[in-house]
């Protein structure tokens, strides 16, 4: 009978009032507080630490609510390994090769007059333009039937010589001839007409590169008068609009003077020796019509590429520094370089021979009469 009044007085449901009226006719001590379970958790958990030395992991309400694994899952974590692959650099078969370092010729950013900040883009465009405004290389077959090549070289040589008269900057010759072929690769003209448009071009490039130009008369003088000033203005007026007064050339010159700064970097003072050579030898090139088929770059990385090798046969011409500032390898200037040497050797029977009496004056350490070599095939 007990037992059943127990159970029907667990299942009557407990009220607020039925609550309250119980607690206050209880004579039962105070309940402690709801949390002095988990301090005495806490309190148990610091001094098993003090006596061990070992700090188990506390959880959290929710469990572990963290990505670490606890310590009774441990053996179900999976950790991801890394497959070796068949064709992978660190293996022992291939091994990682030693990165190739070149020197920085451009680390002066603080001088503005080295442009260092934007050298790279400009001859970037440069190398595009230069593949752009090229002259035909093949004019004297196609246009030209009263010119060859004989009296081209022989109105180069000459110009040369007049350059040195008025001592006119290299880039002015470069672009003078520029302008030359250029006007000849689309119009045809008579011999009498050719020492008329090399003077005329030689007074734009002079205009256009140099601080005070030589006039139209003076220009008229050195032909022993032979065009007026009139034919002068007229030639002028036409090579201008043929070429559509575009004059920014990027000509041999331009490239020579980087190449040989970046020949010149693992030097601990400049070899003047060394830029005087690759200048002879990229001047030389002018009067060839051959050489109309290089681009300018390539025969000025030529030219430092022969200098070097003509001034020291100890060690190999080319080197990372070279090869990353102008872009060419070895294998990329064989046959500028043989071409170059070749006109070079045959230079000292040519009958134009003033570019070959410039360089041999005592301020280009007489680099024209260098003894000539034969070429390895090593080289290349």
């Amino acid at each position: 009978m007990k037992k059943a009044v127990t159970s029907r007085e667990s299942t009557v449901r407990v009220t607020r009032a039925r609550a309250a009226a119980s607690q206050s006719s209880s004579s039962e001590p105070s309940k402690p507080h709801k949390n002095a379970k988990r301090f005495m958790q806490d309190e148990n958990k610091i001094s098993a630490t003090a006596t061990t030395g070992v700090q188990k992991k506390r959880r959290a309400v929710l469990k572990d609510v963290t990505n670490i694994c606890c310590d009774n899952s441990y053996k179900n974590c999976i950790v991801p390994t890394k497959i070796p692959r068949k064709n992978s650099m660190l293996t022992k078969k291939n091994p990682v090769k030693s990165q190739q370092v070149y020197i920085d010729i451009d680390s002066d950013k603080k001088d503005p007059q080295k442009y260092s900040l934007y050298v790279c883009e400009i001859y970037s465009n440069l190398r595009v333009a230069e593949l752009i405004h090229r002259p035909r290389f093949d004019f004297m077959e196609t246009v030209q039937k009263d010119v060859t090549q004989s009296m081209r070289g022989v109105l180069v040589d000459w110009l040369v010589e007049v350059s040195v008269e008025y001592k006119l900057e290299p880039e002015t010759l470069y672009l003078t001839v520029h302008l030359i072929d250029m006007f000849l690769s689309k119009n045809y003209i008579e011999r009498q007409k050719l020492q008329l448009l090399g003077i005329t071009c030689m007074l734009i490039a002079s205009k256009y590169e140099e601080t005070i130009a030589p006039c139209v008369d003076e220009f008229c003088f050195i032909t022993d008068n032979t065009y007026t000033k009139s034919e002068v203005i007229k030639m002028e007026s036409q090579v201008l609009n043929d070429i559509n007064f575009h004059l920014s050339a990027p000509t041999t010159q331009k490239f020579l003077r980087r190449f040989i700064r970046a020949a010149q970097a693992s030097h601990q003072s400049p070899s003047r020796e060394l830029e005087c050579l690759a200048t002879y030898l990229a001047e030389l090139t002018l009067i060839d019509y051959n050489f109309l088929v290089f681009v300018p770059s390539n025969i000025a990385a030529a030219a430092v590429f022969l200098a070097r090798w003509m001034l020291d046969q100890s060690s190999h011409p080319w080197n990372y520094t070279l090869e990353h500032y102008t872009n060419y390898k070895p294998s990329d200037l064989k046959n500028t370089v043989c071409a170059l040497h070749g006109l070079h050797l045959s230079d000292a029977t040519s009958p134009l021979t003033v570019i070959r009496s410039k360089y041999k004056q005592d301020k280009y350490s007489s680099v024209a009469s260098l003894p000539s070599r034969e070429l390895p095939e090593t080289l290349f």
